[in-house]
């Protein structure tokens, strides 16, 4: 673990270790409803730690996103960088850290997949475009395959069941490119359903190439064009998240038991997106795409049996 000196000067009157979980568990039911109720079927301390590392997420996502981005620059960045560090130091700066510093106790985290997820913050400063997937699938990596990998150290690994006899010489498989999937597909899908209100703040997150595949501009997506082209467009993208996401699904059965659960709910809810962008005719100007919450029940009984028998 990273080893930095003792601040000069520890913040007073922090919140105590349960109040910071409690504060860690609002935030992610407010803004994550979907992912929220998938870390409902964890055990406690799964459940509170996936919490803990969300919030540190959307702390920094708001950074270059949230009502105070405009006034976000590079030198903010290195700050949030310099407390990122504090904090595996083992000193939080403020509430929501004493959540943090004690998963990070409790769990093999390591910083590196939250520094890529600053990169990430930082490519949004200074790009609004993408001209292909290969610079979209690394954007999407730093800022949401990082959290597969968070999540992952939290999740654990069943090395029994993912060892038959004659290999228990052999390291355990641990699904890291997996997790980095599952991410991935996350994100596609935030993009995919986000697409008007990106187009309002003058980002299109599509790689460009792809529209011009499809023979449809820039012009007509800031116009809400929606026609064959578009139709074929984001079927085409639709495609491509759901390839990512069963890429994912390979690696959920090496996570310990009371994990699989979970991220088949998790996996299968955030999908359920796909399907409601669909059903909306791929009308992502006007509607936004969500599970109703209905919807949202059935999944769990098909996620439990997955989780048992995949």
């Amino acid at each position: 673990m990273l080893q930095l000196p003792k601040p000069t000067q520890t913040p007073k009157n922090l919140a105590s270790l349960n109040e910071a979980y409690e504060i860690c568990r609002q935030i992610t039911a407010k803004y994550s409803k979907t992912f929220y109720l998938g870390t409902l079927l964890m055990p406690p301390e799964k459940r509170q730690a996936i919490w803990a590392i969300y919030v540190w997420c959307r702390r920094t996502d708001e950074l270059v996103d949230g009502p105070q981005a405009q006034f976000t620059t590079p030198e903010t960045l290195k700050r949030w960088q310099e407390n990122l560090e504090t904090v595996f130091s083992g000193y939080p700066l403020d509430d929501a850290d004493v959540a943090l510093v004690d998963t990070i106790q409790r769990f093999p985290l390591k910083i590196e997949p939250f520094q890529d997820m600053i990169a990430g913050q930082q490519m949004d400063l200074y790009r609004s475009r993408y001209e292909t997937f290969e610079e979209l699938k690394l954007y999407c990596y730093r800022v949401a395959g990082t959290v597969g990998l968070m999540s992952s150290a939290v999740l654990g690994i069943d090395g029994k069941n993912s060892r038959v006899p004659w290999q228990q010489d052999q390291d355990v498989y641990i699904p890291k490119e997996e997790a980095v999937a599952l991410g991935i597909a996350n994100q596609l899908t935030n993009i995919l359903r986000d697409v008007g209100e990106d187009a309002q703040r003058g980002r299109i997150y599509l790689p460009l190439e792809d529209l011009e595949k499809f023979d449809y501009t820039q012009e007509d997506l800031f116009k809400g064009v929606i026609d064959e082209r578009w139709q074929a467009l984001m079927s085409f993208q639709i495609q491509r998240a759901r390839y990512y996401y069963k890429e994912s699904e390979k690696g959920i059965r090496y996570l310990c038991p009371d994990s699989r659960w979970p991220v088949w709910s998790a996996l299968m809810l955030y999908q359920g997106i796909l399907d409601a962008i669909e059903a909306n005719n791929y009308d992502v100007f006007t509607k936004r795409a969500f599970v109703p919450t209905s919807k949202k029940i059935l999944y769990l009984p098909v996620a439990w049996l997955r989780a048992q028998a995949l």
